[in-house]
């Protein structure tokens, strides 16, 4: 789960990191008086999206009066960037700056270590400024148990900060880069990113946030339920599949596909491209033979009205093919879905879930790559 600006401050600032004075609001009244009686001016109204490139798309403005914030505050609310419409800005202190870094601190997955990337050039893409000037970007993995050692981090110190005319010392830089390690590992983080950082007063300072949350262990964090809904990014199968806990994610195709196993729908998946198709999703039921997940399922492959085709691919070992089967009729009785279907199902007790299959008028195939040629043939016809 990503949080939004305002939602990973609040977390920031719960850990003892500076950020700079604002408030988040949803209405032009509630904007004009955080202005007014809080923030001050000048100050910013930042769009609360959970994507990037907010800047370039108009919606962080700088605002230095009454009038200014009424007048950006009703462009930016309703605006759509990439996709996603502002319902919240963030008003926020306008704050002096001299010079912007990047910091993070990130899952290094080929070593499998916890990794800080830091650089002097901040207030861009990362991504950007990694292409076009590496030697500006400094990474220093840590250890899981000792941790950083302290000649490590004055290294780190001392290539950012040496003759950048910055005043920070080296034990408050320390100071803060630990609480963001702790922000990272006690809230189970995949993502911890401040761009920019600033050096305010002799203090480090979050003009930005961005925290990426391993939905695996939201579990253990009733603290972020209350951001779960603000997850505007999420589509609407995407939340009914976490709801039915299911493992989905939406994709751009029109092949609709349920599948057991994340290895099987990976291979899938790229079955499909290979045949000339294109996959509407990855859904996993899982291995159990739980009849009520292939119902879930279902509900959210018809919920999805780019689809013209829909794809079964079960390999039952520990899951009984014919639960799968039944779960299916089931489903089929409960969800009105008038699109084609074609199904694979192999395995413990598949001659009885064929039996079941053919009994609602879908035909079985044992061949993974025969069903889906007839999948993306059904796509096809339905155009």
């Amino acid at each position: 789960m990503k949080l939004l600006e305002y939602q990973a401050k609040e977390v920031f600032r719960s850990a003892g990191i500076l950020t700079p004075k604002e408030i988040m609001v949803m209405s032009l009244d509630d904007a004009v008086k955080a202005a007014e009686d809080v923030v001050g001016y000048p100050c910013v109204v930042k769009a609360q999206v959970p994507v990037g490139g907010r800047g370039k798309a108009g919606g962080v403005r700088l605002a230095k009066s009454k009038e200014e914030v009424a007048n950006i505050t009703s462009k930016i609310l309703g605006m759509d960037i990439k996709g996603c419409t502002v319902e919240k800005v963030l008003i926020s202190e306008a704050v002096t700056v001299s010079k912007e870094y990047y910091l993070s601190v990130v899952l290094h997955r080929g070593s499998k270590k916890p990794m800080v990337i830091i650089s002097p050039s901040g207030g861009v893409d990362i991504e950007e400024i990694s292409k076009t000037h590496p030697e500006m970007i400094f990474k220093e993995e840590f250890d899981m148990i000792l941790g950083f050692k302290d000649y490590s981090l004055r290294n780190l110190y001392k290539k950012v900060f040496s003759g950048q005319g910055e005043k920070v010392s080296f034990s408050v830089f320390k100071s803060f880069l630990e609480k963001l390690i702790d922000i990272y590992f006690k809230k189970d983080a995949t993502l911890v990113e401040i761009n920019p950082l600033i050096i305010h007063n002799g203090q480090c300072m979050a003009l930005d946030a961005k925290i990426l949350l391993d939905d695996n262990g939201l579990v253990f964090h009733p603290e972020f339920s209350k951001y779960v809904n603000d997850n505007s990014d999420e589509t609407e199968q995407e939340k009914m599949a976490r709801e039915a806990s299911l493992t989905y994610i939406s994709l751009e195709g029109d092949i609709a596909c349920m599948v057991n196993g994340a290895g099987l729908a990976m291979a899938t998946m790229d079955t499909i491209t290979h045949f000339g198709g294109s996959a509407a999703n990855f859904l996993d039921i899982g291995g159990s033979s739980n009849p009520e997940k292939v119902v879930n399922a279902l509900k959210i492959i018809a919920s999805n009205k780019k689809v013209k085709s829909i794809l079964i691919n079960i390999f039952g070992g520990i899951t009984r093919c014919d639960d799968i089967a039944n779960g299916f009729k089931e489903g089929i009785e409960k969800v009105k879905i008038d699109l084609p279907i074609s199904c694979r199902i192999v395995g413990t007790n598949d001659q009885e879930a064929k039996r079941i299959m053919n009994s609602i008028g879908i035909n079985v195939s044992v061949n993974m790559d025969e069903a889906i040629q007839n999948a993306v043939k059904l796509s096809k016809d339905g155009k």
